[in-house]
């Protein structure tokens, strides 16, 4: 058996960051968040005179009892046993320990939410809100562009307002995105969307031209270059974007997010034919049934089409003597 690191549970939970940084590629994100929920468990435990080298099943459940008592939703008790179970799998792995004390731990499971997604409509009214929002052409422009990429693709936002410039040299048929992990995967472009794209392009070359000669400032990598310190546009200009041209349309910009238009591409995408492993690919999805749920909105869709135009399901609400006779 392995010597588990000197340095308490605290070493435990950077050693295990590290490995899954550079064994799985983690995200920023999700180590953080693997992070805070091993810190909250091993100061729990601390609080009883344990450690993550000793506490057993026990233990965990008796953690994830009092999380419950805090009132955590369910969503994050889950993940704070998907946590903990990570943990003593590495050090089960690792030989620190000699069991591991949350294998046959189930959990309360998580709440299967369907996504909210966009009808084809409120889709096409969004392209042709952006084509008319802006105060400059070169805004109007850009904002179509970014609608046009986002439904065409799937992106997730991040991946959209930090696309280096390069990716769109050139009149590309597709784009190569760095997702989550620092995964790559290519994802396929609509004729509008490269419409968009290319006209969008030219304007933006014009414009740090401009720039360069007036201020002699370095030109930037970004396609949607901005003056903030990250350089591009960020997520939080393009959600607000995203309400504005929701208004344009007509559409209630509580239902307009970059997320809600990825959900529209995966089901609209659905609804065509188009196969499940296809859309996890462009997606970028490590897992299919991360894609599956896009599936049941499918369903559930299907079954709102019934209920509302099938003639016999109407006739279904109406009292018995409103019913039409067939005699």
């Amino acid at each position: 058996m392995g010597a588990p690191p000197a340095g308490g549970m605290d070493r435990w939970i950077s050693t295990f960051l590290d490995a899954m940084a550079s064994d799985q590629g983690a995200a920023r994100n999700t180590l953080l968040a693997y992070g805070r929920d091993l810190q909250d468990f091993a100061d729990w435990l601390r609080g009883r005179g344990r450690d993550f080298a000793t506490a057993g099943q026990a233990e965990v459940e008796a953690y994830l009892i009092a999380c419950d008592a805090a009132g955590l939703a369910r969503a994050t008790r889950a993940r704070r046993l998907s946590s903990a179970r990570q943990l003593f799998r590495f050090a089960y792995d690792e030989g620190w320990r000699a069991d591991d004390p949350a294998l046959r731990l189930t959990g309360p499971g998580r709440a299967k939410r369907l996504p909210k997604t966009l009808a084809e409509g409120e889709v096409t009214a969004l392209l042709t809100a952006a084509a008319r929002l802006g105060r400059t052409a070169d805004d109007r422009l850009r904002n179509l562009c970014l609608v046009e990429l986002l439904y065409a693709t799937g992106m997730r936002v991040s991946e959209l307002v930090g696309l280096p410039v390069q990716a769109a040299r050139g009149d590309p048929a597709m784009l190569l995105v760095r997702g989550k992990g620092d995964k790559e995967r290519l994802v396929p472009l609509s004729r509008p969307a490269r419409a968009a794209l290319a006209a969008w392009l030219a304007s933006r070359d014009r414009a740090e031209d401009a720039a360069r000669i007036a201020r002699k400032a370095p030109a930037s990598r970004y396609l949607f270059p901005a003056a903030g310190a990250a350089g591009h546009l960020s997520r939080q200009a393009m959600h607000r974007l995203l309400k504005d041209m929701a208004v344009a349309a007509g559409v209630s910009p509580a239902a307009v997010t970059p997320h809600r238009l990825r959900h529209a591409f995966a089901t609209h995408l659905l609804a065509g034919g188009a196969d499940l492993r296809v859309i996890q690919t462009l997606l970028g999805h490590a897992d299919i049934a991360t894609t599956e749920i896009y599936t049941h909105v499918l369903d559930e869709r299907l079954k709102e089409l019934v209920l509302v135009h099938h003639p016999l399901a109407r006739d279904a609400t109406l009292p018995a003597s409103g019913r039409k006779s067939k005699g």
